[in-house]
């Protein structure tokens, strides 16, 4: 019972909280694109245990640049296969690019890549001209999925990112 008190006191979790499922976002491409431009659309999926699978349709890196090397800076390749931190949603301001859309949610890799400043936004030009798409961040195609997502990920506490493919 003191080993038990004691390991609460300095914050040591116990081992079945540790095995409980915890919030997880996925990003995965699928074979649907978008109409007009081509864009790949990618499933990002947020699983909160207990509670249904929400989808949110997205687009990373260009149209044209889908086999670019991902992990260098500028190729405006979809973001690099593997896991990331998700940081705080954060309000952006008129003095911010268009193209980020009203809230950017910064991701860091948990590996080594050439790749920085990478975030989830939404991209207000998706599938409607030429700068559909992004230079390698994942950009929501629906500006009320931007809002669900801040929100979900808010409440859940979810903090991981996993790429794939």
């Amino acid at each position: 019972m003191l080993l038990a008190a004691t390991a609460l006191e300095v914050g040591l979790a116990s081992p079945a909280a540790e095995l409980q499922p915890k919030p997880l976002l996925t990003l995965e491409r699928t074979a649907r694109r978008l109409p007009r431009t081509g864009d790949p659309i990618w499933d990002l999926r947020l699983e909160i245990p207990g509670e249904p699978d929400r989808h949110f349709d997205a687009v990373s890196g260009r149209a044209d640049r889908q086999n670019a090397n991902r992990d260098r800076m500028g190729s405006e390749a979809p973001l690099p296969m593997g896991r990331y931190r998700i940081g705080a949603a954060e309000g952006l301001g008129r003095q911010d690019h268009r193209e980020l859309g009203p809230i950017w949610i910064g991701i860091e890799p948990e590996f080594s890549t050439g790749r920085r400043v990478l975030g989830i936004h939404l991209d207000p030009s998706a599938g409607r001209n030429w700068n559909s798409g992004t230079a390698g961040c994942i950009g929501l195609i629906h500006s009320q999925d931007m809002y669900a997502l801040a929100e979900l990920l808010h409440r859940s506490g979810a903090n991981t990112l996993v790429v794939a493919q």
